[in-house]
């Protein structure tokens, strides 16, 4: 009964202390009803670039922050690499390998990343660009709108349907100015959709479960009727 108590505990601190209500159709709707979207951001190698490269980048990243007229999060994310699997296959590999001089290739070349690993620990850096949008009709309702709606169930969930895609339409809009703004500087970025969402916080907020635990796929999913 007591653990039962604790688990009940944990539970009930974890959800007060997200902000999310739901993940839908590619975009994070929060409690207070503003929206978010991710995208993932490709890496440029600044060091490797020319000094009228490296100005130019500059001063268009410079431009790009100047230009934007709503919120933005810039974050990065770094994990440690688990390249367990991919050295597992490498023995494999060395054990299959019928040719010796591959097979001593391959044998000198898992001595080198024990070596690397040895050294220190592989980080593997991801980037975001979290978009917000937080609609000016977003605020507290009184109480003869909010009495009016309860009489209404079935039109105030038409309502909240069309109002979610309206704002979805102008977190769009402000997706591909992003995506359009960080092209002009070379650097790629894509809208993570909702299974990607869904595992970047699972694995941001259990890090050591997600590695042998993976997430099952939000298509395969069916909630019984």
């Amino acid at each position: 009964m007591a653990n039962k108590l604790v688990r009940n505990k944990i539970i009930s601190s974890t959800q007060e202390y997200l902000d999310i209500a739901e993940f839908r159709e590619d975009t994070i709707v929060m409690r207070d009803g503003t929206m978010r979207s991710i995208l993932l951001v490709a890496s440029i190698n600044f060091a490797l670039k020319s000094e009228d490269e490296q100005n130019a980048i500059i001063a268009a990243y410079v431009g790009f922050l100047n230009n934007i007229d709503f919120p933005l999060q810039i974050v990065i994310q770094s994990r440690e690499l688990n390249i367990d699997n991919y050295i597992n296959f490498l023995r494999q590999k060395e054990k299959e390998q019928t040719n010796e001089l591959l097979k001593l290739q391959t044998s000198e070349y898992l001595q080198y990343i024990a070596e690397l690993i040895s050294l220190g620990k592989i980080m593997n850096k991801k980037f975001y660009v979290v978009v917000s949008y937080n609609p000016l009709s977003d605020k507290q309702k009184g109480f003869f709108p909010r009495l009016f709606n309860s009489l209404r169930p079935a039109t105030l969930i038409k309502m909240k349907t069309e109002k979610f895609l309206r704002r979805k339409a102008e977190l769009t809009r402000r997706n591909e100015n992003i995506i359009s703004a960080l092209a002009s500087i070379g650097v790629n970025s894509m809208p993570l959709d909702t299974q990607s969402l869904i595992e970047l916080f699972y694995n941001t907020y259990n890090p050591e479960t997600s590695v042998n635990q993976k997430l099952a796929d939000i298509n395969q999913i069916r909630v019984a009727e």
